[in-house]
């Protein structure tokens, strides 16, 4: 019984941490700030499932047709962290085409109403530039509220 209200708690942090938009692991380690933001943001984990996290660490040789090779023991801490916050709720269930976040059915359905214009403005430039809309996007803000569109 105590088992099933420390799931219940742990659930319902979740669902406020989601509804509230903010989808970052309180604590980002130094490594993954270091290697891993060196060239793009801190993708938050949960936007991801655990096998999708674990290709793309795999691959880092040839990671979305850049060089990102890492030393074993960054990999090993990165990948770590990864697969602990990757996302296990229903709309990460299964890895999206590529292991790409912008490929997901979730991300898609979200940004449907963006157009194509918006996607190739000077300041957005591709889909995985959440901090062009998503002001807070680093600090793992998704809320709507806080979305400002590049006019």
């Amino acid at each position: 019984m105590k088992r099933f209200y420390q799931l219940l708690i742990l659930m319902v942090i979740s669902s406020i941490a989601l509804a509230d938009g903010n989808v970052m692991p309180t604590k980002v380690p130094e490594k993954v700030k270091s290697e891993c933001a060196s060239c793009h943001m801190v993708y938050p984990p949960a936007f991801l499932p655990k096998e999708s996290w674990i290709m793309i660490m795999s691959g880092l040789e040839k990671h979305y047709g850049t060089d990102a090779s890492l030393d074993a023991q960054s990999i090993k801490e990165i990948s770590q962290w990864l697969k602990q916050n990757a996302g296990t709720y229903k709309r990460v269930s299964s890895a999206p085409p590529n292991n790409r976040i912008t490929e997901s059915t979730w991300f898609i359905k979200k940004h449907r109403r963006i157009s194509d214009s918006t996607w190739k403005h000077l300041k957005v430039k591709s889909q995985s530039n959440c901090m062009a809309c998503h002001t807070s996007a680093d600090k793992g803000n998704y809320d709507d509220d806080d979305v400002r569109v590049p006019k």
